[in-house]
């Protein structure tokens, strides 16, 4: 994409001098006479550097603004000024600005200052890139049967295209993984993949984080800001658990899904995008359909690419493999290693695993922490799956611990307090996954958590 240049500054001249300098070097620019004027061009349009007069005339002057551009968007700023003085530069560059340029301009030091504040800029996005695939480690699904072949094979050859996919399986099966597979096999791999998780953002802000708000649209609207398809500009948005939005929400998406345009909530000016879309549900979404839930057309504008993510229950053969790389994380964080023997394994492909991949990652972290051997056998197996009654567990007596009180109530609210808790866990913690679970309202099961005193 080209680069788009904000020039702010009170002199006309000035702006005009640097449009000119600039473009024909090939970048696309804005002016604004003044701070406000500015920042509110940063809000509306999507901006690769700012360069900021220091003396602005009337109104906010540049230093003021530089800390509120640098919220706004991270992004360089190289200061301008005719009345430069070094401690005027030194508190420029202490607010964030990249540099620092006296009037007159020069058209060398323009052109340089410019390349080399883009170049820091690319690199930083780099390094953060590159620290957040070293976060998640390889975006690549684990396993070498048959299935997960073929669900290799899938994501190749949708993820350099530009379709849209819709990715479907039960919780814990690795939709996420899935999508980042799909990202970093794309075109737009070195870019983020902004992700929007539908069902952790409560009813009446997720407008909000989805299409940004104007300053005062809402109550705690302090400021404006920019929503989640601005930030996937060129590249790609997940939308995770989309078959939990609501059919209001669900209607706007589908405007913008079509039109590649929106407003922000509160605000009147049209912005414009172009984004790619992966969406992800636990759902089957044409049921949902059927029972009123879920808009038809919305379905069959993201299912253009569906991909269904398998349980583990249809891939046992991939649960030594998989074990290896989860055990692997679980060292990194500091836990003991373990060595599971070939009935071990045995035992757990018998095992239906409701919770899927996630399910297995938690089991082996309970493992890691109580289990005091280091080798693994069938028995011990089963004794944490709560299979085995002749073999006791630390897992199992930490459950039934409630029952040895005396008293009905404090037995029934200690097995509410570990049930939640180990739901929760489940569900890494999310709040509405786990009230889908166990059948709670969502503010109902908050209230219950504040009751027990867990914490989230």
């Amino acid at each position: 994409m080209n680069t788009h240049i904000l020039i702010i500054d009170d002199e006309s001249g000035i702006r005009d001098s640097l449009s000119g300098i600039l473009e024909d070097e090939g970048f696309t620019t804005l002016t604004a006479p003044n701070a406000e004027k500015g920042l509110e061009l940063l809000e509306n349009e999507h901006i690769g550097l700012v360069i900021l007069d220091i003396w602005l005339g009337d109104g906010m002057d540049g230093l003021t603004a530089l800390p509120r551009i640098k919220e706004r968007q991270d992004i360089p700023v190289i200061m301008i000024s005719g009345h430069g003085n070094i401690e005027t530069a030194v508190q420029a560059v202490h607010g964030g600005a990249h540099d620092f340029i006296e009037k007159p301009l020069s058209y060398e030091k323009v052109i340089l200052s410019v390349a080399s504040s883009l170049r820091y800029a690319r690199l930083e996005k780099e390094n953060r890139l590159l620290r957040e695939r070293l976060a998640r480690k390889k975006a690549q699904l684990t396993g070498s049967s048959e299935i997960s072949a073929a669900l290799r094979q899938q994501i190749e050859m949708v993820a350099p295209t530009d379709a849209w996919v819709l990715i479907s399986g039960e919780h814990g099966t690795g939709k996420g993984l899935v999508a980042q597979a799909i990202h970093s096999l794309s075109a737009s791999a070195g870019q983020p993949m902004i992700e929007v998780r539908c069902a952790a953002i409560p009813e009446e802000l997720i407008e909000s984080e989805l299409f940004g708000h104007v300053k005062g649209s809402f109550t705690g609207a302090q400021s404006n800001k920019q929503g989640k398809f601005d930030q996937a500009d060129g590249g790609i948005l997940f939308l995770d658990d989309i078959g939990d939005i609501s059919l209001k929400t669900q209607a706007k998406i589908l405007r913008i899904l079509q039109e590649q345009k929106f407003e922000r909530v509160g605000g009147s000016q049209t912005i414009k995008v172009n984004v790619r879309v992966l969406a992800a549900t636990n759902k089957n979404l044409e049921q949902e359909i059927e029972e009123g839930n879920f808009r038809a057309d919305l379905f069959y504008r993201l299912n253009v690419v569906p991909i269904h993510v398998p349980r583990l229950a249809e891939r046992t053969e991939d649960i030594p493999e998989l074990v290896a790389d989860l055990m692997q994380g679980l060292k990194e964080k500091g836990l003991k290693d373990k060595t599971l023997t070939d009935n071990a394994f045995a035992e757990m492909k018998k095992y239906n695993w409701p919770g899927n991949v996630r399910e297995l990652r938690n089991f082996l972290e309970r493992l890691a922490i109580m289990c005091p051997e280091k080798t693994v056998d069938a028995d011990t197996i089963k004794a944490f799956l709560g299979l085995s009654k002749q073999v006791a567990s630390p897992l199992r007596e930490i459950t039934l611990k409630p029952l040895e009180t005396k008293d009905f109530k404090e037995a029934r609210r200690l097995f509410e307090r570990e049930y939640l808790r180990q739901k929760l866990e489940e569900n890494d913690g999310n709040i509405s996954r786990t009230a889908e679970h166990v059948g709670l309202e969502r503010s109902h099961l908050h209230k219950k958590l504040k009751s027990l005193g867990i914490t989230t």
